[in-house]
């Protein structure tokens, strides 16, 4: 993979973006994840005004990874800026609203945290005429729809949806991003028990990137029990979240009934 010149090609796509959308600036919501830290840094080089936004909700101990990553940011670009605003008192509001308990175990409470995230993301690239940078990559915008509809799923542009997990540790190393932060495990940080992407998914990215690549070529011979398995779980992720995946549908009213 020529790896330089795809982060080049992605800065210039954005560029030329934000040009072309008579925008100010860009704006992107920061976890300590790899995805956002290589989006992050990607955005930043566009030397456009980016603003980085952290939204802790209810989070028990401070997030070391995406304050050394905003850290490593600011230092190093002129045209970035932190931001960081704490949710909890928006979510246990919605929750009493609901008069519902505070159950992390939810996934409909899990995915009101990401909705409360876009949310505030779009307050202020509303405010600044910013645009909203997606941090999604291949496996999960286009394989298994491993995104919050509505939440994180909700951007302006996608600058890595076109990259797979693996790629994008290739990019991060090229830019040298904090190697804890490479090294992390993947985590959406919507439950309590900060379980991983993996655990959520029943598979690594590398599996669902193989999955992913199978289905394309429709090549099914020879495959072991576990292959077998792997692809089946991509298939049935899929068409589960088949809608997040194409355009809402519409339905066309015939002419003769106009």
């Amino acid at each position: 993979m020529k790896t330089k010149k795809i982060i080049k090609y992605i800065v210039s796509w954005l560029k030329e973006y934000v040009h072309k959308s008579k925008s100010n600036g860009l704006i992107i919501g920061i976890s300590g994840g790899i995805d956002s830290s290589v989006t992050s840094f990607l955005a930043s080089m566009t030397k456009f005004p980016t603003m980085i936004l952290e939204m802790p909700i209810l989070e028990k101990k401070k997030n070391l990874l995406s304050a050394k990553h905003a850290k490593f940011l600011t230092n190093k670009f002129s045209n970035v800026y932190y931001l960081k605003k704490d949710l909890s008192i928006l979510f246990t509001s919605f929750c009493h609203i609901i008069n519902k308990k505070i159950k992390r175990s939810s996934l409909a409470l899990a995915n009101v945290q990401s909705r409360l995230r876009m949310l505030t993301l779009y307050y202020y690239a509303n405010m600044k005429n910013y645009l909203v940078i997606g941090t999604g990559n291949k496996v999960e915008d286009f394989g298994v729809g491993f995104f919050t509809k509505y939440g994180d799923g909700g951007v302006d542009l996608h600058p890595i949806a076109d990259l797979t997990k693996s790629e994008i540790r290739l990019i991060a190393s090229e830019l040298n991003i904090d190697n804890e932060i490479q090294k992390a495990k993947p985590t959406d940080g919507l439950w309590e028990d900060q379980r991983s992407d993996e655990e959520q998914l029943g598979a690594t990215y590398e599996e669902l990137e193989w999955a992913m690549e199978m289905i394309k070529k429709k090549d099914y011979n020879f495959l072991k029990e576990k292959e077998h398995e792997i692809l089946k779980k991509y298939q049935i992720l899929n068409q589960k979240n088949k809608h997040k995946m194409i355009l809402i549908p519409v339905c066309k009213i015939p002419s003769f009934l106009k």
